[in-house]
């Protein structure tokens, strides 16, 4: 691998002492340029530091055993639910009255009116 590295990085060096031609636009020959001189300054640096570097070895992760932690577990706490409020389910007149059904939270409250029955001895309103 560090031969093909090698052969790669001086294939580049060599390119960047291929002199440009004289037709090319002054762009061209002055990015050639740029990258010929740094391959001259920075890959001797290069290939020192890629043969100087030792083989890394890793060593096998130490393994650590302990206990598995013990939680105490405690008994759900029981929450008494608020008692509801009293409210008057019916409201008194004179000739009825008004009874609420429902609970608000499974039925929907609803007011009913119940008439009171018309008193002994009268007659109906025809």
């Amino acid at each position: 691998m560090k031969k093909l590295v090698a052969i790669v990085a001086l294939g580049a060096v060599l390119v960047g002492f291929i002199p440009a031609p004289a037709h090319a636009h002054g762009g061209a020959a002055l990015a050639l340029a740029a990258f010929a001189a740094f391959n001259v300054l920075f890959f001797p640096f290069a290939l020192a530091a890629a043969y100087a570097t030792p083989p890394v070895v890793y060593a096998t992760p130490a393994v650590y055993t302990t206990p598995a932690p013990v939680y105490a577990t405690a008994p759900p706490a029981v929450v008494a639910r608020p008692a509801t409020p009293a409210i008057s389910r019916q409201v008194v007149y004179p000739h009825g009255r008004y009874l609420l059904y429902g609970d608000g939270v499974t039925r929907a409250y609803q007011w009913v009116w119940v008439p009171n029955p018309p008193p002994p001895g009268s007659a109906p309103g025809y």
